[in-house]
């Protein structure tokens, strides 16, 4: 994730989990904080999206940048890959490593760890050394581990889409140049009483469509109360100062309880 930052231009800060990350820019911890919300395998971050639409409801996205994501089976020496008992890691690491789970360690358990940096600590400070974690090869020279193999996702285009949260949407984060496309996308999420009706979520997506808004990203979530009760998140092409998306989320109000923005920001350069 340094990729995306030039040089010094931040002071990083360690935080356990992606849900700290996020509350730490609601609480005024941090300035900055760049969290995973999607990758090419194992789809949504959903840590990270709820998060968003719940506690941090001051946080915004700035900007976005994406990155290859490459997994390393780490362990705090060097061993057979039949004698891994364990291997500790994020979810969605374990998710895009699954394949190799299956095929390579087919005696070994899966437990989570809040991140895969975290994931590289519990087996570095681990004393059973059966234990492996899936994470980058950073956090294995960080915690004194050591890489068993590399590349071990399923796919070796694997790509994390990485958000940029501030404190509010007037604090664009410190890019590196060629990160930037020069377009401009925003994300939004939008839930109403309406969706138990026949054409209601055509209605809502027809506002974007008549307007020839692009929506590059269409998803649900639980709103977590009652059973059968959804949110759904879009990521559409244009800012909200463009004449058709300001009157697309102006239709859109029109069916919906709530429309919150969640950011209009640069989009990532590929």
């Amino acid at each position: 994730m340094r990729r995306s930052v030039g040089g010094s231009a931040v002071q990083p800060a360690p935080l356990a989990s992606i849900h700290d990350a996020v509350m730490a820019v609601q609480h005024g911890r941090v300035r900055w904080s760049l969290a995973p919300i999607e990758n090419s395998i194992e789809g949504p971050v959903t840590v990270t999206l709820d998060a968003l639409t719940g506690e941090a409801s001051e946080v915004r996205i700035v900007g976005e940048t994406v990155l290859a994501v490459r997994q390393c089976l780490i362990a705090r020496a060097a061993l057979p890959l039949a004698d891994i008992t364990t291997v500790v890691s994020h979810p969605q690491a374990s998710g895009q490593c699954a394949t190799f789970l299956r095929e390579q360690l087919p005696q070994a358990s899966v437990r989570s760890a809040d991140s895969t940096a975290e994931a590289v600590r519990v087996v570095g400070e681990s004393e059973d050394r059966t234990w492996a974690a899936l994470g980058p090869a950073l956090a294995a020279d960080i915690y004194g581990c050591v890489v068993l193999r590399e590349g071990v996702e399923d796919r070796h285009d694997n790509e994390t889409r990485f958000v940029w949260l501030a404190h509010g949407a007037a604090d664009p984060p410190p890019w590196v140049p060629e990160s930037r496309a020069g377009e401009d996308k925003t994300s939004i999420v939008f839930w109403g009483s309406g969706a138990g009706h026949p054409g209601w979520l055509v209605a809502c997506l027809d506002e974007f469509a008549r307007r020839a808004v692009n929506l590059t990203k269409i998803e649900s979530r639980p709103q977590r109360s009652r059973l059968g009760n959804y949110m759904f998140f879009l990521d559409l092409d244009g800012g909200v100062d463009s004449p058709d998306v300001a009157a697309a989320l102006s239709g859109l109000r029109t069916h919906t309880e709530e429309v919150r923005v969640l950011g209009s920001y640069p989009a990532a350069g590929r």
